[in-house]
């Protein structure tokens, strides 16, 4: 017969080794936890950011967040440049979608600015992450003002953070938990849109970038305003939708023109046997 310590030997060895991990994965499950209801976005549409926030931008120059708040909508990102996963992410698809969008350009009709969330950040990250992100760009003709990475000690990115109701907390050295999400600003700096996700839809960038304009952008003002008609942002799904009363509004304006044009053709066409009646009748 075996011993009652050998046949619970197995159990006790197993029941060890859950002990001996167990503790590190409740303290990590924790951190994250508590970190969670940190992290979010408080829309505060109309708001205006404080323009005279002082940076330092991928070249070690001080600016002023207003310098970038002239000529044009502002696409606001919110990152840190030491972060391995999703902040590349978001520069690489942001540049591509930039790429996809017929009729507009950061070379001319809007900047994209992106200021750094970690209070020890170094300029020399600032500048590999400007320059990686710039390669991307095609037909951008100097980008250090067109697309600026900015940096400080921490204190100008909380306020410019909080002004824009973005909430993120450090879970531990160069890692920070934020939310995946882009800003639009006005010219004059206030929040006009606030776009959710790794991946833009072209289409939304660009019907938020003419949104925040007020349609004074691009080649085209008038076909803006009709464009900006036919759609709008759509909460629920946190995308720009086709607005369906519009569209048929649209549609029965176009059919009321035809009718009207039909009937005029028709009128004019029954006038004339009697205008060359009594032509002749008076000969």
């Amino acid at each position: 017969m075996k011993h009652p310590l050998a046949i619970i030997a197995p159990f006790l060895a197993i029941f060890i080794c859950l002990a001996t991990l167990l503790p590190s994965r409740l303290a990590a499950h924790t951190i994250r936890d508590e970190a969670l209801p940190n992290v979010g976005v408080d829309e505060k549409l109309g708001s205006r950011v404080p323009s005279d926030l002082i940076f330092t931008d991928q070249d070690g120059r001080q600016v002023r967040l207003g310098d970038y708040l002239t000529g044009g909508p502002v696409v606001l990102t919110l990152n840190y440049f030491s972060c391995p996963t999703l902040c590349p992410l978001v520069f690489r698809n942001l540049a591509n979608t930039t790429a996809s969008i017929k009729g507009l350009s950061p070379d001319r009709d809007y900047r994209i600015v992106t200021v750094s969330i970690d209070p020890e950040e170094t300029r020399e990250r600032a500048r590999a992450k400007a320059e990686e992100t710039w390669r991307m760009l095609a037909g951008i003709t100097g980008p250090d003002r067109r697309w600026p990475f900015l940096f400080d000690n921490g204190a100008s990115g909380r306020r410019l953070a909080a002004a824009a109701g973005v909430r993120y907390t450090r879970l531990e050295k160069n890692n920070f938990a934020h939310p995946s999400v882009i800003l639009i600003l006005t010219p004059d700096g206030r929040v006009a849109r606030y776009l959710y996700g790794i991946e833009l839809r072209p289409t939304d960038l660009k019907l938020a970038l003419t949104e925040a304009a007020d349609g004074k952008i691009g080649g085209s003002p008038f076909l803006n305003q009709v464009i900006l008609y036919c759609y709008h942002y759509d909460a629920a799904e946190r995308r720009y939708a086709l607005a369906a009363m519009n569209i048929m509004k649209i549609a029965g304006g176009g059919v009321l023109l035809l009718l009207g044009g039909l009937l005029l053709l028709l009128w004019r066409r029954e006038r004339r046997p009697e205008t060359a009646t009594k032509i002749r009748f008076e000969r």
